[in-house]
Formats: structure tokens, C-alpha cells, sequence
């Protein structure tokens, strides 16, 4: 290779990478980068990159030139657009000489010049084995480096347009791994070294070794080995020990989650270990609260516990273990849901283990009562950790007031409470959720567990009517009663999110709920209070149309109409969704359906178009545009009433004496509508 480069041109590449890295204008910075862009598609490139990381001149070259070559070098090897040159074998040992020489270089110039020396190896014929032949001249760290990043590279090829196929890709990969028992030796040998061996820090050197294991790891490393020799393997001993040094934890847990995942065999062996993992790492964690710790430990755990759900299943010591750990990492407060999130797919997989045991053998009813303590107290870690805290009169009572972790946490919750109430059985979840002691005055109640109750009575609705278990609503009515009974000036801050709560368990359950007569007004004024606020609008009138479907029989009586309408009147003082509107109109339009009597019917009737009229009618002669609005919201009302009236009539609901009722009252509005339209038009 002619390394005899242009001194001009190399001073002219100084001063680019100079200016790209510390020039203070951006046109300079733009200049310097358009014309590194320039030189990298030249030919002259490869030479003039490799001549500078070989120059043994004193002073060297600066850092960042070094490091804009090493890349340079890198981008053309990875680059379909540029092919290798014929003397592929002498770039690679350009290559070495500048690993060796850097070997203890700043990290990022040495990972820039085995990332270059990885891509030669995937590219060039022979790569891997004529790269392995010349290793040993390598010093230990540099050829540390290199054994990390060789694995790396088949992933990060994959990950853009290299112009290398997946025959080479497999190629490079089962040549790698013909190398693997030599890397294990030597990653073993590397250690046991005494610290400092190297002038390499003992705890950055181990990091080095963690990282460099999990490559080969992923790359399949074990395959093939026995389980036996797999689990007492030295290096899985050297990871495990370094999850005590808080340098090397991180790497340590992305190995050993990374080998549990691939290898079946693995979670039995590090079940074994859980007491130690609880007693000497999470439980001192958790009391220091260091969340990197918890986390790690906990991703580690749940990894163990989902690759073998029947393992723990079967309720051994060191299988309760995992489970209490996993319980308190639940239970620890945090400022985000990220590790109590983590834990609920493990979760879901030890309830679906121990709900697929045949029913009927014995060894389900074992489990089951052996883990309902455990899924009993996951209940409680649940509900706590969901709880809103800032429900109180100082919150703005937006659904943005809630964190975004935490509205995702109770979103992926679902399934877990479904199973737990499937593994409670459907009384006792019911009975964990409203047997909590609250007092009875309003003062005194904490509504942020009173909120969290209700949430999760709702998520399992399906569940527990299928089961058809009694149901005592008293404590759910003592909570509609005071939330109904408060004035307007009461209803502050995030407590409508407590009515978002209740208004979903009213709708879930009004079947059971409206099945008492004394039920129906308490219910009916507490979805007019959450009605009036959107954080609980959507909830509130869905419950609102669901109890009028619901208390057909008795939901015409005079008292409780008087409500409905006194809802309906309301309805243009707020700015409910449409949908919030439709819901609400077809509750009303329900009850005057269920009305027996023709003039009470068409009276009724009358009353409820009214008021949408007259609402109207104030602002015709002053805001022609918000009257032809408005308009247009009645034309809505009217013809989902009359949509929802020849439905009835289609299905021999109602007669045509019904529907011939509401046109004949419906006429007049049009009218002066068509007319208000009219005016609007003609004056614009």
C-alpha cells in the first residue's frame, strides 16, 4: 500500500476535523463537513487513513484526527459503494499495528479500530480465520476489543443497506464460533488475572470481559453444551459474582438474562440461587433504594420466572423466594411504573400455569392454595403502586395531571387483575377490594384507595358477572350517596377522576345496580355531577344510557324523569363530546320508550325537544353563526331520537302511532330551524 500521501493533503484533512469538532461559526463547521464527505468517497482515501493511524510520528496526531481515520476506514469497509481494495490482507494488518499501538488509547478509538477490523473480517475472503491467526500478536486489551465488537458486527450489518447477503452473514457466524472454545479460554484466563496485570483497572477490565462474554453469548456461543457443564460453567460463576461490584452489574444481568432466555436448561440452576439473590442483593438495594439495582435484579428474576413458570409453580422454597422478591420490587415507590411494570408478564404466566391445571386433580387445588397468599398480597402491591396520589382539591383535574407511566401501568393491568380474580375466586377478590375500613364520614375517606378499588372492580366486570356470585352494592351506594349529595363548588381538582371510576363501575354493573328501585336516583344524580366535567363525562353518561336500558320497568315514574330532564337541560350549559351527547340522548330516549301511557309519552316527549329548542332559540337575533350551530346540533338530537324510534319500530317495539307522535312534534322545531338557517345565509 503507498502510504506516501500528500503532507498538504494531510495538514488540509488536520484542519477539517479540526474545524467540524471546535470551529465556533456553523458555516465553518458545514465547509469542514461537506469537504470530509468529498474526501471519504475519494480513492485516495484508504491510503491516506491508513497512513495516519501507522504514522509513528513525534507528536503524534491529534485524537480527533486519529479517531475521524479509524471511522473514515470503518464507513468505506461497511459501504457497498465502495469496494475493498485488491490488498485487502495488507489494510488488515495496517489495522492491527494501529490496535496494538492503541491499545491504551482513549475507549473510542480503539472500538472504532476493531469495529473497522470486524467489518474487514465479514467482507474479505478468509477474514475470520486469517484475523483469528494474527490475534495473538495483539495486546490483551486491544484483542478484548476486538473479540466484542467481531460478534457485533453480523447485528449491526443486518441493521442497514451493506450490500453483504445473509448466505455471508451465516458464513462469518459459523466461522466466529469454530473460534468460541479458544475466546471462552481466554476470557477465563482473563478473569482470574490479578488486578492490574495489564495497567487496566480490575473493575474495568471485568466490565470489558462481561461485555465481551455477552457478544458471544448472543452470537450462541453455549450452544450445544450440556446443561450440566452450562450451569457450573466458570464464567456464569464470574458473571453472578459481579453483580456485588456496581461497575459491572448492569453487563452481569444482560448476560445471565441474556443465557436464561436462550437455554431451557439454565432456570433451574438460577432458581437456586434466588434466596441469595433476595437475602445478600435485592433486600439491602431496597432499603438503600437504588433503583438500578432493584431493576436489574428484578428484570433478572422475571426473566427466570417466565422461561420456567411450572418450575415455580411447584412452590419450592427457593420458587417462594422468587415470588416474595418480586412482590416487594412491585411494592417499591418510585418516580416512574418501569419496574413494576416489568413484573407483570411473569405474573400472567404463573397464573396461566396454575389456572391450566386440569380443575378437577388435585394438584391444582395445591397450587392454587399454595399461591393464594402470594397473589393475595400482588393485589395489594397493585393497588398500591396504581393509586393516584394527587387526588385532592389542589390537583387541575386534567387526565394530562396523571403520569404518563401511570396511566400506562393501569392500562396494562387488565389481564393480571383478571387472573388474579380467576385465582381468588370472584367473592374474595370483591371482598379484598370493599372490606378496607374506611370510615363513614365523607371527611375522612382516602379517595385515592377508594379510586383504585373501584378501577380495578371495573377491569374484571366481565369476570365477576360470569361468575354470578353474590353481590352486596352497600359500599358502592355509600360512595354514590356522598359523591351525589356534594354541590358543585365541592366538585374540584383530580376527585373527578373518582368519579371516572365509580361512573365505569356503575355502567359495567347496572344490571345489579338498577335491580333495586331505592338504587335508581342516587345513581342517576351522581351521573349528572360526572357528567358536567370531561375527565368523567364519557363514563358517567355510557352508565347514565346503561341504567335507563337497564331499569326499564320502573325508569318512566315522574321523579326520575323529572331527573332525566333536568340532565338533558343541562346538557347546553357544558361542552360535552358528541358522543357524550348521544349517550345521554339515548338514555332519555330509552325511559320515554318505556313511557305506557300516550300523553304522558307525548308530553314528554315535547318537554325534551323543547328545551334543545330554546336553548337555541335565545341566541338566534344575536349570534347568527352560534344559532346555526346550535341548529344543527338539535337536527342531530332529533334525528338520533327518530333513528332509534324506527329501529323499535322495525323490530315490533313500538307502533307507527309512536313514530307519527314525534314527527308531529318535531315539525314546528324544523321549521323555525329551516328558517333561522335561512336568515344565516341570507345576512352572510
Amino acid at each position: 500500500m503507498d502510504v506516501a500521501e500528500s503532507p498538504d493533503l494531510q495538514a488540509q484533512l488536520a484542519a477539517a476535523v479540526h474545524a467540524l469538532n471546535h470551529a465556533s461559526h456553523p458555516s465553518a463547521r458545514l465547509a469542514a463537513n461537506q469537504w470530509l464527505l468529498g474526501l471519504q468517497r475519494s480513492p485516495q482515501a484508504w491510503a491516506l487513513a491508513a497512513s495516519l493511524l501507522a504514522c509513528a510520528d513525534h507528536p503524534a496526531p491529534s485524537a480527533d484526527l486519529l479517531f475521524f481515520a479509524a471511522q473514515m476506514l470503518r464507513r468505506k469497509i461497511q459501504s457497498p459503494d465502495y469496494p475493498l481494495p485488491n490488498n485487502a490482507a495488507q489494510l488488515l494488518d495496517a489495522l492491527l499495528v494501529a490496535a496494538r499501538r492503541f491499545c491504551l488509547a482513549p475507549p473510542r478509538l480503539l472500538t472504532q479500530i476493531c469495529l473497522a477490523l470486524a467489518a474487514l473480517a465479514l467482507r474479505a475472503e478468509g477474514g475470520v480465520d486469517g484475523l483469528f491467526a494474527r490475534m495473538p500478536h495483539l495486546p490483551d486489551p486491544a484483542l478484548l476489543e476486538l473479540l466484542t465488537v467481531l460478534p457485533e458486527e453480523v447485528a449491526q450489518d443486518e441493521s442497514g443497506d451493506t450490500g453483504v447477503d445473509s448466505v455471508t452473514r451465516c458464513r462469518f457466524t459459523r466461522e466466529l464460533l469454530t473460534h468460541a472454545p479458544a475466546v471462552l479460554e481466554f476470557l477465563l484466563a482473563q478473569s482470574e488475572k490479578p488486578a492490574a496485570a495489564d495497567g487496566v483497572p480490575l473493575h474495568e477490565r471485568n466490565h470489558r470481559l462481561l461485555r465481551c462474554l455477552l457478544s458471544w453469548v448472543r452470537a450462541g456461543c453455549f450452544s450445544g453444551a450440556p446443561a450440566s457443564a452450562l450451569a457450573a460453567h466458570p464464567l456464569l460463576t464470574f458473571a453472578f459474582n459481579s453483580l456485588q461490584a456496581f461497575f459491572s452489574f448492569e453487563v452481569a444481568i444482560e448476560v445471565m438474562t441474556e443465557l436464561v432466555s436462550q437455554y431451557q436448561e439454565l432456570p433451574q440452576a438460577f432458581l437456586s440461587k434466588m434466596p441469595y439473590i433476595r437475602e445478600v442483593l435485592l433486600l439491602p438495594a431496597l432499603a438503600n433504594r437504588s433503583e438500578k439495582i432493584i431493576a436489574g435484579l428484578t428484570s433478572l428474576m422475571c426473566e427466570v420466572g417466565q422461561a420456567a413458570p411450572g418450575l415455580v409453580a411447584e412452590g419450592s422454597n427457593e420458587a417462594l423466594s422468587l415470588s416474595d422478591a418480586l412482590l416487594r420490587c412491585i411494592a417499591f415507590s418510585s418516580e416512574d411504573w418501569e419496574i413494576a411494570e416489568s413484573t407483570l408478564q411473569f405474573w400472567c404466566s404463573l397464573a396461566h400455569c396454575i389456572l391450566g391445571i386440569d380443575e378437577q386433580t388435585s394438584k391444582r387445588s395445591a397450587t392454587q392454595e399454595l399461591f393464594l397468599p402470594v397473589f393475595s398480597s400482588l393485589l395489594d402491591a397493585l393497588l398500591f403502586r396504581a393509586q393516584i396520589i394527587d387526588i385532592d382539591e389542589h390537583c387541575t383535574g386534567r387526565v394530562s395531571s396523571i403520569p404518563d407511566g401511570l396511566v400506562q401501568f393501569r392500562l396494562n393491568l387488565e389481564e393480571l387483575l383478571v387472573d388474579i380474580c380467576l385465582l381468588l375466586g370472584a367473592p374474595a377478590y370483591i371482598n379484598k377490594l370493599l372490606s378496607s375500613g374506611w370510615g363513614l364520614a365523607s371527611q375522612s375517606i382516602p379517595w385515592k384507595e377508594v379510586e383504585v378499588r373501584m378501577y380495578a372492580l371495573s377491569m374484571v366486570a366481565d369476570t365477576i358477572l360470569q361468575d354470578g356470585s353474590p353481590f352486596d352494592f352497600s359500599v358502592v351506594m355509600h360512595f354514590v350517596n356522598i359523591l351525589s349529595s356534594r354541590t358543585p363548588a365541592e366538585l374540584n381538582g383530580c376527585q373527578f377522576l373518582v368519579y371516572k371510576s365509580f361512573g365505569d363501575v356503575i355502567g359495567s354493573y347496572s344490571k345489579w345496580l338498577s335491580s333495586s328501585k331505592s338504587n335508581i336516583k342516587p345513581l342517576l344524580l351522581f351521573c349528572a355531577s360526572g357528567i358536567s366535567k370531561s375527565i368523567s363525562s364519557n363514563s358517567c353518561s355510557v352508565a347514565l344510557r346503561k341504567l335507563c336500558e337497564d331499569a326499564s320497568s320502573f325508569i318512566h315514574e315522574p321523579p326520575i324523569l323529572e331527573i332525566l330532564f333536568w340532565i338533558s337541560e343541562g346538557m347546553g350549559e357544558g361542552n360535552l363530546r358528541i358522543e357524550d351527547e348521544e349517550e345521554i340522548i339515548s338514555a332519555i330516549t330509552h325511559a320515554l320508550c318505556s313511557i305506557l301511557d300516550k300523553e304522558l309519552r307525548k308530553t314528554s316527549l315535547a318537554r325534551l325537544l323543547c328545551s334543545s329548542y330554546s336553548a337555541v332559540e335565545k341566541i338566534v337575533c344575536f349570534l347568527p353563526l352560534a344559532a346555526f350551530l346550535g341548529w344543527l346540533s338539535v337536527i342531530y338530537i332529533f334525528n338520533y331520537i327518530l333513528s332509534h324510534y324506527v329501529h323499535l319500530w322495525a323490530h315490533n317495539l313500538i307502533t307507527t302511532y309512536k313514530i307519527l307522535c314525534f314527527l308531529s312534534l318535531v315539525q314546528p322545531f324544523l321549521e323555525c330551524c329551516l328558517k333561522s338557517i335561512f336568515s344565516v345565509i341570507s345576512s352572510s
